[in-house]
């Protein structure tokens, strides 16, 4: 019996050829779970402002992946000491990293399961395959839960200068073809160094780091919290959210096998079990957007505009504030909402509400970006750089938005 070529080339639109480094990585690759990611969109609704942006979380991973090798080869060079283990348990860890993802990435976070972020989500995944790979990913859990001794591994996973995000800026500034966002990530790994068992950039490498920084800040609001991309996602939210209520007071709703578990059961932490997790490892965008599109010609009449508005791109009309929604400007939104379309004030909340939406490109009280001097000191980026406004984007940006139905001026 002939064994499969498990040592396969890449054509990856960002990066050109790359490739997978172990059996064990594409054996991760193959899987079912990770396969999924091929029906997940990294950027949720953005596609409905940036027609391009169909790339997916299994795209992602694998440009992650090739990132990190090329960062261990760098540190490696430089003369720090990463182990073939430890090589291995990290690119497993940033290959699995986002493998927690729902449907439509950050978009359904907290939707599908309530309260439970991807990154619990992604360990329980991690922990599954451990299993099933006799723990061989027990270093690569130890990594992605900051249990690791060498600090600065951990941080080319998650911190504020990783991998993920040298990766998925690049990436989403490619597809949406918004320059502003395009890094030079290899630039960036080229500089880096290890100080005191932590991630550092070399001096010289500063000004790569201030453009990644503003280019972080340009993407966020551009393209990541966009007004447009903001209220589909908004509306994707209130869609599961009154489809959920259907299901749950014995209304008739129909959906894939694996939605419907969802729709049906409020799922905590607790309840993640292996059945519940198998369930939503068959759960990707195919089941919502089927969905959506079924729903479109229900009898609920909440539900039915919702997801007409949603597939047809007739959004909700959204207007952003420096300061917050005056309650009477709601109110009055509201109350005409009720009228036209002769619903409950409960039913009315669904097509009019309001919140806040906030970005802080560099947050400098936590975990920090460090410049490496030539005589070994180091710095924080936003005192070291000579340009004023690094400082100001430790700053929150905070805006308010409120939506209500286009007809109304």
């Amino acid at each position: 019996m002939n064994k499969r070529n498990k040592l396969k080339i890449i054509n990856d639109p960002v990066y050109g050829f790359i490739t997978i480094p172990s059996e064990l990585i594409f054996d991760l690759i193959e899987h079912p779970y990770f396969q999924r990611l091929r029906r997940i969109s990294q950027m949720g609704m953005s596609y409905l402002v940036y027609p391009g942006a169909h790339h997916t979380r299994f795209h992602h991973a694998l440009g992650c992946v090739h990132l990190m090798r090329k960062a261990v080869g760098i540190l490696r060079f430089k003369g720090t000491a990463i182990s073939e283990q430890e090589e291995e348990a990290l690119l497993i860890a940033i290959l699995l990293h986002d493998i927690g993802h729902g449907p439509f990435s950050h978009a359904m976070e907290h939707s599908i399961i309530e309260g439970v972020s991807h990154e619990t989500i992604s360990l329980k995944f991690m922990q599954s395959l451990n299993n099933i790979f006799e723990g061989r990913l027990d270093l690569a859990i130890q990594i992605f839960t900051k249990k690791h001794p060498k600090k600065f591994l951990q941080q080319l996973l998650a911190s504020q200068l990783d991998i993920d995000r040298l990766d998925y800026l690049k990436r989403d500034s490619f597809f949406t073809g918004v320059a502003e966002g395009n890094i030079n990530s290899e630039r960036i790994i080229t500089m880096m160094n290890v100080a005191n068992n932590e991630l550092v950039i070399e001096e010289k490498g500063i000004y790569s780091v201030e453009k990644f920084l503003v280019a972080r800040r340009l993407m966020y609001w551009q393209v990541y919290l966009h007004k447009t991309g903001l209220v589909a996602e908004q509306l994707l939210i209130r869609i599961f959210k009154r489809a959920k209520f259907i299901a749950q007071n014995g209304g008739k709703i129909k959906s894939s096998l694996h939605l419907d578990f969802f729709l049906r059961q409020n799922i905590s932490d607790e309840e993640l079990d292996l059945k519940v997790l198998d369930t939503f490892s068959k759960l990707d965008d195919y089941d919502v957007v089927s969905a959506i599109k079924r729903w479109t010609t229900h009898e609920d009449f909440v539900l039915q505009r919702l997801c007409s508005m949603l597939i047809n791109r007739n959004l909700l009309k959204i207007k952003l504030k420096n300061k917050p929604i005056k309650a009477s400007k709601f109110e009055e939104k509201l109350q005409e909402v009720m009228e036209n379309f002769e619903i409950s004030k409960e039913e009315a909340n669904y097509f009019v509400f309001s919140g806040t939406t906030s970005n802080t490109a560099y947050h400098a009280k936590d975990e920090q970006i460090k410049i490496m001097y030539k005589n070994g000191k180091t710095k924080d980026v936003a005192k070291a750089s000579d340009q004023f406004n690094l400082k100001a984007l430790s700053q929150p940006v905070i805006k308010y938005y409120i939506s209500y139905p286009k007809f109304y001026n």
